[in-house]
């Protein structure tokens, strides 16, 4: 696993053993940038990197030019797999780090520019999760295709594999 462009492009990211944390794959990870990139989606953004697992999605947004990344899961052992990951490449600064539960975050109620949202592949809260999140621009990992309400513009639709990507912002 390894960052795909950007300042950091090529390094190498930590991963903890065992079958807990699953990646997102590289070509996921360059479509996702891509179509992020060209609708201007990135650079100076606020990221919320929901689900973080490896912290992979945010690393990659703040390599590309991201202006913050809060990183947020409810396992220690990928709290940590973060933490190494943002030490190891000086992202300290515009990073911010929590355990915590991805619906109690949300409750917080703060807003971002883009939502990565990535959480195991039998998550089932759909319908409360996307009720709670503020963010501009949704970009969405899941095992089954997911139903956005009236109000999102899709940029990108497509199935990787197993992985079905979604890609919305609120329409203007």
């Amino acid at each position: 696993m390894r960052v795909i462009a950007g300042v950091a492009k090529g390094r190498k990211l930590i991963k903890p053993g065992g079958d807990l944390i699953r990646p997102t794959k590289d070509r996921v990870k360059e479509a996702i940038f891509n179509s992020l990139h060209s609708y201007g989606l990135v650079d100076n953004r606020t990221f919320l990197d929901l689900f973080s697992g490896t912290g992979s999605l945010g690393i990659e947004a703040l390599s590309r030019g991201a202006k913050s990344v809060v990183f947020v899961d409810n396992n220690a052992e990928a709290i940590d797999c973060v933490k190494s990951n943002v030490d190891m490449l000086n992202y300290d600064s515009a990073s911010k780090i929590q355990k915590a539960d991805a619906l109690s975050f949300l409750e917080k109620g703060e807003y971002f520019d883009v939502a990565l949202l990535d959480p195991p592949y039998r998550f089932e809260q759909w319908g409360e999760l996307l009720k709670r999140i503020k963010a501009h621009t949704l970009v969405i990992e899941s095992s089954e295709p997911i139903m956005l309400k009236h109000g999102w513009q899709i940029i990108k639709s497509q199935k990787y594999g197993q992985t079905h990507l979604l890609i919305a912002s609120h329409q203007m």
